[in-house]
């Protein structure tokens, strides 16, 4: 499925640390807070030295390959499983293609996955990716968030986070409110709509088989 680009519908995005739950959209309880999304982000100072991006290849390679990815969105999963060992291969080892992978917020638990993932720091960060995706399935279709975020804790500690580190990152609220203003930032700027989204040496292309983005990448080599 595609997702759209809709920051004002960042539904229940929340800090999930320490049982404190914060909703965008109210959904009943004595410990759920609903607060808006415009009060949210209007406090959140732009601070990309805060959310880096995360990238793999030669920084001066000839292109430049950014992936706009939701953590919860499957075809996401099926291009980081299929088609980003195959473009690594042929052109980011080959010091041919920077890749950088930039995630999008569609929902609470993509921002809860993104912020486990850059809790190791930039050396975990593709590695815990990978479970991630390859357990999407089980922690992003999870209908109690409480029971989500444990399975995201689970996938941090098996990746060599410990415990209270997953704890800290969870609970950073300063740090989610930093992370949705650089989300929202670049997706205005680079026009993201849908995920995943390619942006190749500044061109913007949506999500297509290995066979033509290799033919894309070709023709930006040539150029």
């Amino acid at each position: 499925m595609m997702n759209s680009y809709l920051p004002a519908a960042l539904a229940a995005l929340a800090v999930a640390g320490g049982g404190a739950w914060y909703y965008m959209s109210a959904q009943g309880g004595a410990e759920q807070t609903a607060i808006s999304a415009d009060a949210q982000t209007a406090e959140a100072e732009l601070d990309l030295d805060r959310v880096p991006d995360m990238a793999l290849g030669d920084e001066d390679a000839p292109v430049e390959f950014i992936e706009y990815a939701s953590l919860t969105c499957p075809h996401c999963a099926t291009f980081h499983e299929q088609v980003l060992p195959e473009l690594k291969a042929d052109y980011v080892d080959t010091g041919a293609v920077r890749y950088i992978h930039r995630e999008v917020y569609f929902d609470r638990y993509g921002l809860w996955a993104a912020m486990v993932a850059r809790c190791g720091g930039e050396d975990r960060y593709f590695g815990m990716l990978d479970l991630l995706y390859e357990n999407q399935s089980d922690w992003a279709t999870e209908e109690n968030p409480a029971d989500a975020a444990e399975m995201l804790r689970g996938l941090g500690r098996q990746a060599g986070i410990s415990g209270d580190d997953l704890e800290a990152c969870l609970s950073d609220e300063a740090q989610a409110e930093a992370m949705i203003a650089a989300y929202e930032h670049y997706a205005s700027e680079d026009g993201v709509e849908a995920t995943p989204t390619f942006i190749i040496n500044g061109e913007r292309y949506s999500n297509m088989p290995y066979s033509e983005l290799a033919e894309v990448i070709d023709g930006k080599l040539e150029e």
